[in-house]
């Protein structure tokens, strides 16, 4: 079977968009695509930004494919599933561009896991897979699309009504082979993500080691997707990361929803000539593990700390065991061998704004960057959607983003302008 797997090319104007905006790997489309070659399906994989194409040139570029079955992605990547874009105004206008000569058009990404019949109804595509996506898609191609209703984790339309074929898939992921990259956009990805230490010096890459997270935190976007953790075979993940070394790139960036401490890995890393970035939570590591990070090449620890109060921290689900004191120490200790440590703050009812400010300072003055905490965006996989609001319904974007508005006149240093309601964004595209 012809597939046709596409990162569409992405624009924010106006969106509350809280990741990066630079080009990073589509790693949910290349997990698809080493499953689909393995099992002899020919491939094409399209990213708008790395092969750069606008929205028209890619859907000619599929079109002239001639495939039986093309995936886009709702969010730029698996790295940013968590926090992705609300509005579905650009893979829609993919969507459109292709019209009919994609084969049957399937959406893979955070929207459709969580509210598969809304996003069936906005992108008009033919099937919605809910959860993580790429074991779904090798089932369709493997005979599933002449039978949608006998593969789980699908929403699509059934005689006048939209049938749901279970909840969100959760792949084994431990197994996943080493995936591979064009040359060309290893070339492209000029960008580090998350490094502040020095300029790029080469490509840069995303590498995923581990899925899911241990921890159930109020605010994290995962209950749909990337939920469960599991820990990739190591003999996997070194051979994607030589291959990309092989290929230039001197930066790899763990996607990882937490870096958790695994002393095989980083052993490894240590004889490597590869720098690494990586998110995770400070007080899981020990000092001799933070100084084996160190050695292995880690320039960029982003570090969840979230609240500066026992009382903050147990209200976001943390269940952190080290005090605020334990937490700053770890912090020092880290930057000690690690160039860039940031801890990661969000905006907490209760917490004394000149005891934020005090810890701030208190940081930056050892070299840690700590951010004024940011307003948190209640997104429709997170507990904090359903504390407020209950199970997800046809309006959870909407919703959470209406409330998202009206509590804040200031907004992440991330974004640049004011950001629109969701229905004005998915307007043009996204008819109700």
């Amino acid at each position: 079977m012809r597939i046709a797997l596409v990162n569409p090319t992405w624009t924010f104007t106006q969106s509350i968009y809280f990741g990066c905006r630079e080009a990073h790997l589509p790693i949910e489309l290349g997990a698809c695509k080493v499953l689909l070659e393995a099992a002899g399906h020919e491939v094409l994989m399209r990213d708008g930004a790395l092969d750069g194409l606008g929205l028209d040139a890619l859907a000619e570029e599929v079109a002239a494919f001639r495939p039986a079955m093309t995936v886009v992605t709702t969010a730029p990547t698996y790295l940013f599933w968590r926090c992705a874009q609300p509005e579905l105004r650009v893979p829609r206008a993919f969507l459109e561009a292709l019209g009919d000569r994609g084969g049957t058009t399937v959406a893979v990404g955070p929207h459709g896991s969580v509210t598969p019949e809304t996003t069936l109804a906005k992108l008009g595509c033919d099937l919605v897979v809910r959860g993580e996506c790429e074991e779904v898609v090798a089932a369709l191609a493997a005979g599933g699309l002449a039978a949608p209703a006998r593969v789980p984790s699908l929403a699509f339309r059934e005689e006048g009504a939209i049938t749901v074929t279970g909840g969100p898939a959760a792949t084994r992921f431990t197994d996943l082979p080493a995936l591979a990259w064009p040359d060309g956009w290893i070339a492209r990805h000029h960008h580090h993500h998350h490094r502040f230490d020095r300029a790029p010096d080469g490509p840069g890459a995303e590498v995923e080691a581990s899925r899911g997270c241990p921890y159930s935190c109020t605010f994290c976007a995962k209950i749909d997707f990337r939920d469960t953790y599991r820990r990739r075979e190591l003999p996997l993940v070194l051979a994607e990361i030589d291959r990309l070394i092989a290929q230039g790139v001197t930066y790899i960036y763990f996607i990882d929803e937490i870096f958790l401490p695994q002393k095989p890995l980083l052993e490894a890393l240590v004889g490597r000539e590869v720098a690494f970035g990586v998110q995770t939570r400070i007080d899981l590591w020990k000092p001799d593990m933070l100084d084996l990070l160190g050695r292995a090449g880690c320039v960029s620890i982003e570090a969840g700390v979230e609240s500066l109060t026992e009382e903050g921290r147990a209200l976001l689900d943390k269940n952190c065991r080290a005090s605020t004191d334990d937490l700053a120490e770890r912090l020092i200790h880290a930057r000690r061998s690690v160039p860039f440590v940031q801890a990661n703050l969000i905006k907490v009812a209760g917490d004394d704004p000149d005891l934020v400010a005090a810890w701030r300072d208190r940081l930056r003055a050892a070299g840690v960057w700590a951010n004024d905490p940011v307003p948190l965006y209640p997104y429709p996989s997170s507990p904090d959607y359903r504390r407020l609001w209950g199970a997800p319904d046809g309006q959870a974007w909407e919703r959470a983003h209406a409330h998202y508005l009206a509590q804040f006149d200031r907004f992440s240093e991330i974004q640049e302008e004011r950001p629109a309601p969701l229905t004005e964004l998915e307007s043009a595209c996204c008819p109700a």
